[in-house]
This record gives structure tokens, C-alpha cells and sequence, in this order.
């Protein structure tokens, strides 16, 4: 199913402390209900983050969760910031990172949705970001691990490079990133000039490692708060 190009999309990181870390895997399961019916979003997917350095469970962050959604227009994203699922989060996380995004390019699918619809391509000259996910076949897990790291650990000092942080709807399986650049130009010299990461993008059609893959670029729009207690500017 493709879905119109949204006005908005949202993308919503929340910090809890050790001792909430509980409520937050309980609202993961909870908060389902508030992204349905009337006023809520077109699309939206409650997530688990990591430092994506092996996309293993073992690089699970619980002190980091996410919601990623679309908007028709943006009274509609205010008006759910105001609603019950923000006001949880709210009482029980002690940091929150906001980043209001317009989509760029997307190809492929998520959950065998387009939710990014399908844009013209478009450039802007202001920071990006970029959104991966991919539904990885059982028989090419392994494959998959072994790959990783190298590409992680360039990431990690690729130019312009802000902000990057993995993101799945399950420990193992359903994988993802999110990264934020400075500008179109950092992004695109991590994505298909820099070694370890072309080599991955070249073997990817021949190892076959993903069921479904998406990979979307956006226009920030505005970033707010801190993640790790960093604050987040761009």
C-alpha cells in the first residue's frame, strides 16, 4: 500500500532512567491503542533503539524508545502531542528528543506499506535525515551480523554526522537507523563514497539478506532536546 507524501513526519526519542525502564517496555505494549482511530496518525511505529553497532540483542538501549509517525498536516501532529501517549512519556522519561522531518525520497516498504508515499525527488540545502529499516530472512542473519560492524564503526566518523541511532520493532529481525546530517552533501558521501558502506550496498542484491527493505531521506524541520544528554543542534 502507498500512502500519500505526508505533510509531516514525526520522530520522537524519550531517556528513562534504570527504574522506569519497566513502565516503558509496558507502554510499548500499551500505547498501541493510542496511535489508532480518530486524531491519531496516518502511520506509526512504537520502537526499541540500540547503538547498531551488531544489530544483535545485545545493543539494545532501554533507556532509549521511540515513535516514528505521519501527519496529514501539522495541527494534527500538535494536537497528539498533547494527548495521552505524550503526557505518559512525559512522567515517566527524564529527557526527549523531537525531530519534525518533510520526505525527500523514499523507495521500498515498511510492514508492506510506502508510509513516506512516493516524492519527488528533492533537494534541500539545510541539515537531512535519513531512515533504514529492513526485515532481515532468518537464513541470512548471520551473514547480515558479520557485515555490520565495519560499516557501524565508520558511520560512527563519517563527516557531518550528527546524530545516528538504531531503531527495530523487535530485538532480532526488524532492524533499522536513524541518522541526522548536517547537510544532503555529508550524507551522500557516507552512502556511496565511503568504503565499508558501498561495499555493503554493492553485495546487498547478491546476498539477498532482506524480505523487505526501506530506505528514506528527509528535510529537517526542526530538532528539540537532548539525546544521551547531549542537545541535539543543527
Amino acid at each position: 500500500m502507498q500512502d500519500a507524501v505526508p505533510a509531516l513526519v514525526t520522530l520522537t526519542f524519550w531517556g528513562v532512567t534504570r527504574a522506569r525502564i519497566p513502565a516503558a517496555v509496558a507502554a510499548m505494549a500499551l500505547d498501541r491503542r493510542h496511535l489508532r482511530g480518530p486524531g491519531g496518525p496516518r502511520f506509526a511505529k512504537l520502537l526499541g533503539t540500540g547503538d547498531g553497532r551488531t544489530f544483535t540483542v545485545r545493543d539494545a538501549d532501554p533507556h532509549h524508545w521511540a515513535l516514528i509517525a505521519t501527519w496529514d498536516d501539522v495541527a494534527a501532529a500538535d494536537a497528539f502531542e498533547a494527548g495521552e501517549l505524550h503526557r505518559g512519556w512525559a512522567r515517566r522519561a527524564d529527557e526527549r528528543l523531537d525531530v519534525r522531518l518533510t520526505p525527500l525520497t523514499s523507495r521500498g516498504r515498511w510492514a508492506r506499506r510506502q508510509p513516506f508515499g512516493d516524492p519527488q525527488p528533492g533537494r534541500t540545502d539545510g541539515p537531512v535525515a535519513a531512515v533504514t529499516r529492513a526485515r532481515i530472512r532468518p537464513s541470512r542473519t548471520v551473514r547480515f551480523w558479520r557485515a555490520v560492524p565495519p560499516v557501524s564503526a565508520d558511520l560512527a566518523q563519517a563527516p557531518g554526522l550528527e546524530l545516528a541511532v538504531g531503531i527495530g520493532e523487535a530485538p532480532i529481525g526488524l532492524q533499522g537507523t536513524f541518522s541526522l546530517w548536517r547537510s544532503a552533501d555529508d550524507l551522500v558521501a557516507f552512502a556511496h563514497r565511503r568504503p565499508a558502506h558501498a561495499d555493503v550496498v554493492r553485495r546487498t542484491p547478491r546476498e539477498a539478506w532482506y524480505a523487505e527493505e526501506l530506505f528514506a531521506r528527509f528535510a529537517v524541520v526542526s530538532v528539540r532536546g537532548t539525546f544521551g544528554g547531549r542537545t541535539v543542534q543543527l
